[in-house]
């Protein structure tokens, strides 16, 4: 665990901390034309040698900075302008793949061990169980009480903006539960209706007021029931 712990460090700083803005821009010009696609592929091997700090891990090192050269060279010549997030996170995703795998390989483990922790079933289902499939049981539920002025109010809202605030208080609501900072709650509770207040208090309207409610409160109580349940089936595990 500790050695993918350092190879995302390297990662991070390697993509994020030291690599300027300059660099992006050429790359995304001149493809693999540019020098500093280069700089930035050594860069990742050196800091992957360098931060596990074993020597029979250079060729581990080579075989990430190799890597991440062929799936950074993948993006930058599919990539558009419409399609740059999705790239990104493509491109993040299938480099923290590859420090796995190279993890699994160094420290000669297999993922029967990863698939075999029980705890890593009960988060995993627990946390997925709060995202999309609590916010479509949500809008199932209030679904019938939708106030004829949200469309108006959705106007000048970003799209999806409530399905995706819903989803990361819910997650931060179990993540509380497990770390049992039911205060936390509380305050993040209070936090959201001071923002809702103004624009409910401009909209003038008693059925969208009792439509956020609603669909707050359920959403709120679903994620406390879920991470209290979480949390007794982690107590139970041997």
């Amino acid at each position: 665990m500790i050695l993918f712990v350092k190879l995302l460090l390297a990662h991070l700083l390697g993509d994020f901390i030291w690599q300027p803005n300059s660099w992006v821009a050429d790359k995304e010009i001149k493809k693999h034309k540019s020098p500093y696609l280069y700089v930035h592929v050594l860069l990742h091997g050196v800091l992957a040698a360098i931060l596990a700090g074993e020597i029979r891990f250079i060729p581990y090192a080579v075989l990430i900075a190799v890597t991440h050269g062929i799936i950074d060279l993948v993006k930058l010549n599919f990539q558009k302008n419409k399609t740059k997030r999705t790239w990104f996170v493509v491109d993040q995703i299938a480099h923290l793949l590859v420090l796995i795998a190279v993890v699994l390989v160094y420290e000669n483990k297999t993922l029967i061990h990863f698939w075999q922790n029980n705890e890593f079933w009960v988060l995993f289902t627990g946390f997925l169980l709060v995202t999309k499939p609590t916010s479509i049981f949500i809008k199932t539920i209030i679904s019938i009480w939708s106030p004829e002025s949200q469309n108006s109010q959705q106007d000048n809202s970003l799209a999806n903006a409530g399905n995706y605030i819903g989803i990361l208080e819910r997650l931060l609501i179990v993540c509380f539960i497990l770390t049992n900072h039911f205060e936390a709650i509380g305050f993040l509770l209070a936090a959201k209706s001071i923002f809702r207040f103004g624009d409910l208090k401009e909209a003038k309207d008693r059925k969208l007021t009792e439509y956020v409610m609603i669909g707050t409160l359920i959403s709120f109580g679903i994620a406390i029931v879920a991470g209290l349940i979480i949390q007794a089936l982690l107590l139970q595990l041997p």
